[in-house]
């Protein structure tokens, strides 16, 4: 993709802090020179548009419907039209900044930018969320949270950005244009490979745990619609017939840097929530002050995602630890089912778990709901025989999929250096763009734009 690229023949100083250097043929210009803030009023026919931290805003349905916070009193919104730059002033420093792709609305939070006629929204688009890569926007514009800023048109307009000629700009824009359809298309094609991977896994996991690994076993009713027939040794209880305790769990009472500590004690978000049955350390650790303020669980508890898009994963802790309260923590009594077997089981529910869930915005399954939850229950030694053959059966599909991930996490960063350097002058593309057949710009959502980001690679 990049063969034959090389850079330009001379370069100089910039004086712009994030790009030391640049072409020669290049000049800078403070960015209220190029673009104008608008203050369109709004049309009684514009829908939301969203400005993501992927660099697509477009209108919010176009990605997903649940999840937003949705504004009582639309307060300050103002209209946005197609081609604007959106700079989003408080999440601008972890890439929200794009141009849109619809007419619609937005949160007086955006800076909605028109650009006059030197300036190619497009490239700028990709100038400032490379000045957000490089730290700059943190930098200049700190807001009253942490890892928030402040980024407003007025702190914008007076940073110098990069001037390409016009002819550049559209070069620029073109070539990488070009290149990010490759590179989406790889991706998209390695996302839909373990998607099919992770599903032959589950048929697999979801065999063993509701069928046993006897083909020929007499079979019963389960008495549960969803569930079809079981194995007539094994029995149909609820949740908490098999549990200790079930419990949620909890936050310490202040958001105060004291009570957390790298190294401390685990303490679970959804976050820390993968492929792997078994939990690693947590991103986040508590002090001996933020471990007084929480629930301790023991090791070989399961915890469980009670609330939103994660709802239903579940994981094992094979340390002792503690969790916020989006998890609920589930303790077998091990004497009547294995922990590995009521692991792997409940993640087969995931589904159910979803279907049962109340909605408001995002979909919530609460402490009694979860103790109500159907549990199969085969004799002790036929649990450990399932545990362990789905610990075996998993592990091929396991490290395909890290593979894979790793494949995808390699060519974002391939993606990023690119991006970098073509945005930044250290690779000349004139010549490669002019080659380029006409295209149009990518704006419009891709197959995966509404799923989850890719998980770390640990899974087990």
């Amino acid at each position: 993709m990049i063969d034959g690229l090389k850079p330009y023949a001379e370069y100089k100083e910039s004086n712009i802090p994030w790009m030391p250097s640049m072409p020669l043929g290049w000049n800078t210009e403070r960015a209220k020179w190029l673009f104008t803030k608008m203050n369109r009023p709004v049309r009684s026919d514009d829908e939301v548009v969203t400005c993501f931290r992927d660099g697509m805003v477009t209108l919010r349905k176009n990605r997903r419907l649940r999840g937003f916070t949705e504004a009582v009193v639309e307060a300050g919104y103002q209209g946005i039209r197609k081609g604007d730059l959106v700079i989003h002033a408080m999440d601008a420093f972890a890439g929200a900044v794009g141009v849109s792709d619809s007419d619609g609305k937005g949160t007086p939070v955006y800076s909605v930018c028109q650009a006059k006629r030197e300036a190619n929204s497009h490239y700028y688009a990709l100038a400032v969320r490379q000045m957000a890569q490089a730290q700059w926007i943190l930098a200049i514009a700190k807001g009253i949270r942490e890892r928030s800023t402040d980024f407003r048109f007025e702190t914008f307009g007076n940073q110098r950005v990069p001037l390409p000629p016009p002819d550049e700009q559209v070069a620029i824009v073109r070539f990488l244009e070009h290149a990010n359809r490759k590179i989406d298309g790889f991706i998209r094609a390695k996302r839909k490979l373990i998607g099919l991977l992770n599903e032959q896994k589950q048929a697999i996991i979801h065999r063993a745990v509701t069928r046993g690994l006897n083909p020929d076993a007499p079979l019963k009713p389960s008495g549960i619609p969803w569930l079809g027939d079981i194995p007539e040794h094994w029995e149909v209880r609820q949740l908490r017939r098999v549990c200790k305790r079930i419990k949620t769990g909890g936050t310490p009472k202040e958001v105060d840097e004291k009570f957390f500590e790298a190294g401390g004690f685990n303490w679970h978000t959804p976050s820390d929530f993968r492929d792997a049955i078994e939990l690693g350390a947590a991103s986040r650790q508590l002090s001996k002050l933020g471990l007084a303020e929480v629930t301790v669980f023991p090791a070989n508890t399961i915890l469980m995602i009670g609330i939103g898009a994660t709802i239903g994963k579940v994981s094992i802790s094979r340390l002792p630890c503690s969790c916020n309260q989006q998890i609920n923590a589930i303790l077998p009594k091990q004497k009547l089912i294995h922990v590995d077997f009521l692991a792997y089981y409940l993640r087969t529910l995931r589904k159910y778990i979803v279907d049962c869930g109340k909605f408001t915005t995002m979909p919530i399954i609460n402490q009694d709901e979860t103790k109500r939850l159907p549990i199969l229950i085969p004799p002790n030694f036929e649990q450990e025989k399932i545990a362990s053959y789905v610990e075996q059966a998993s592990k091929p599909f396991n490290a395909a999929i890290v593979r894979t991930k790793r494949e995808i996490t390699l060519m974002h960063e391939y993606q990023t250096r690119l991006t970098v350097d073509v945005v930044t002058g250290k690779l000349d593309v004139r010549a490669a763009a002019a080659k380029l057949p006409g295209i149009l710009l990518a704006t419009d959502p891709t197959d995966d734009d509404t799923m989850e980001e890719p998980e770390a690679e640990d899974a087990k």
